[in-house]
């Protein structure tokens, strides 16, 4: 199969979709693959390390983008719609649920749209969780970062001092991404609860998590009888496919202290609050209500090293797969890889994208009992 990797050019997005070790697993099984100039500069892979693993390193988006499979890292933006196409398999982040132009664009093109983020295993969803590693625990440290009073916080160290309070971390919610900010403030030193409606998860996180954070059953009283003492503010809330819940209103941010800041992880999928709004690394935060809001829709792109490594280590054996059966039989034999099949044929297939989207939901053409994908 020809695989192309394009050079991602989301704003200040240093992430590359593949290694050059996954590069070579993959030329290694006899596969093409299209290697953009200078995409895993960002990351710290050269353009000579891609062709020593296998790779065609080409002078061109357009180039990369002619192949029959393109991995990506983040969805498309608008300058590349026009690679979209009938035939192509995308295999990327693709946050639809929160981008109904994107979603529009790949209808109209007929593209294959598989995301990382819809693919799932039982509970686990096993392409977006070291990516909600990462996010988890920058979320701490870029909120501890803008909680200093240099930065327009309030002056409050998460951490304390011998004689002074930790500040006050609070986490909404406790899959991978909330769990991994905790202990990254834990880690700080700071006094942290998180919110969790999942009682088998939060007897988890009493048990796994050390003394110094709580858990609280996560609903709109204790929410608000909490606010008023956090310092750090940290949305995880996360429904697979689905728009983020907005659980926190605008008028709900008086309640806090003038300075606090609140790191919304959810907004790749519309965020958790009504006043978050996505911003770029180049422009990070805005003030709203008094409020510090880091929104950021691409935040593990500020450590591309780790996190490209940390990607290609989850993605490459799908891509392997598809590669190697062709998308229509490793879509057949992969259930988990069925879940990520978001558009197929100019129709929205998995249910929670077209509910946030407002398209009409198709069959997913390979549950088919068959084994023959139903015509659209």
């Amino acid at each position: 199969m020809l695989i192309g990797i394009p050079r991602e050019i989301k704003v200040k997005e240093n992430r590359v979709a593949c290694t050059p070790g996954g590069v070579r697993l993959l030329a290694g099984a006899g596969h093409r693959v299209l290697v953009e100039r200078g995409a895993g500069e960002g990351s710290g892979f050269s353009d000579e390390q891609y062709g020593q693993a296998g790779a065609e390193v080409v002078a061109s988006a357009a180039e990369a983008w002619s192949a029959e499979l393109v991995i990506k890292v983040k969805e498309p933006v608008p300058a590349e719609y026009q690679y979209l196409r009938p035939g192509l398999v995308l295999f990327t982040y693709l946050h639809l649920a929160a981008a109904p132009e994107l979603t529009q664009a790949l209808l109209d093109s007929g593209t294959t749209g598989i995301a990382y983020e819809t693919v799932a295993v039982g509970g686990r969803l096993p392409l977006l969780e070291p990516m909600s590693e990462i996010a988890g625990r920058m979320a701490t440290i870029v909120g501890a970062y803008y909680l200093s009073k240099a930065q327009g916080g309030k002056g409050v160290l998460l951490g304390g001092v011998p004689g002074v309070l930790p500040g006050n971390v609070l986490v909404i919610g406790g899959g991978t991404a909330g769990i991994n900010a905790g202990r990254m403030a834990m880690g700080l030193g700071a006094a942290v609860t998180i919110l969790e409606v999942d009682l088998v998860k939060m007897r988890f996180l009493d048990i796994t998590l050390q003394s110094s954070a709580h858990t609280l059953f996560s609903n709109e009283q204790n929410l608000m009888d909490t606010l008023p003492t956090v310092d750090l503010l940290i949305g995880a809330v996360l429904r697979p496919g689905a728009r983020a819940p907005r659980l926190i209103r605008r008028e709900m941010l008086d309640v806090m202290q003038p300075g606090s800041v609140f790191v919304d992880i959810a907004v790749d999928q519309g965020g958790c609050a009504e006043s978050t709004r996505p911003t770029t690394h180049d422009d990070p935060v805005y003030v709203e209500h008094g409020i510090t809001h880091y929104c950021v829709a691409n935040m593990p792109g500020a450590y591309a090293r780790t996190a490209t490594q940390a990607l290609t280590n989850a993605t490459i054996p799908y891509a392997a797969k598809i590669a190697n059966l062709g998308v229509e039989r490793a879509l057949r034999q992969m259930a988990d890889l069925r879940q990520g099949l978001n558009t197929w044929g100019g129709g929205v297939i998995h249910p929670a994208v077209a509910e946030a989207t407002g398209h009409p939901c198709q069959a997913n053409p390979f549950d088919h009992p068959d084994g023959v994908p139903a015509a659209h």
